[in-house]
């Protein structure tokens, strides 16, 4: 009991509290680490959907009807002038990383169109085709699916983690990997 001077709280009522507030704590991070996720992934769809805006702008502008075969090529600005084809979040580096995803792209099966070069200073060769993916950094932990996207411009998701190949993303739509757009 208390007596009449004495306020404050019982170390009993301190420990309820912290037992409450561990049992809300316990409920709640799975919930975040799931919308994190999602987020994660949802950037990387975005990032795909922005490489293949970029890739129809550099074909037009600059490849003279070809792709450009990496992120880094995209990031490139024009020897006329300007800014590159995409963003310097995903066009600074060849393999870029952004959002927990692993980004890459390559011919895609493609090949070099013969005699072109395209209109930055490097003086790239264009593709006839482009494969880009996003795989996440950490599986189960920054992302669950893998995705891929390809010159037709569909974006496919693996719900394995792993990228879906060029091969897969041309056969018959199947549950996985499955195109998502």
């Amino acid at each position: 009991m208390k007596g009449k001077g004495e306020q404050g709280f019982t170390l009993i009522e301190l420990l309820i509290v912290v037992a409450i507030i561990s049992i809300i704590a316990a409920i709640a991070v799975p919930g975040l680490l799931r919308a994190r996720m999602t987020g994660n992934e949802s950037s990387a769809i975005a990032s795909l959907r922005t490489t293949t805006s970029s890739q129809v702008s550099y074909s037009a502008a600059c490849g003279n009807g070809g792709y450009a075969a990496t992120y880094a090529i995209l990031g490139q600005a024009p020897a006329s002038g300007g800014q590159g084809f995409i963003s310097a979040d995903l066009g600074s580096v060849a393999q870029p990383v952004k959002s927990g995803y692993d980004f890459d792209m390559d011919m895609g099966g493609g090949a070099a169109v013969t005699g072109v070069t395209d209109c930055t200073t490097a003086a790239n060769t264009p593709v006839t085709n482009f494969w880009a993916r996003a795989e996440p950094s950490g599986l189960g932990t920054t992302g669950t699916r893998g995705f891929g996207v390809t010159a037709n411009m569909t974006i496919w998701q693996d719900t394995t983690g792993v990228a879906p190949t060029v091969t897969a993303m041309n056969a018959a739509p199947t549950a996985n990997p499955a195109p998502i757009q």
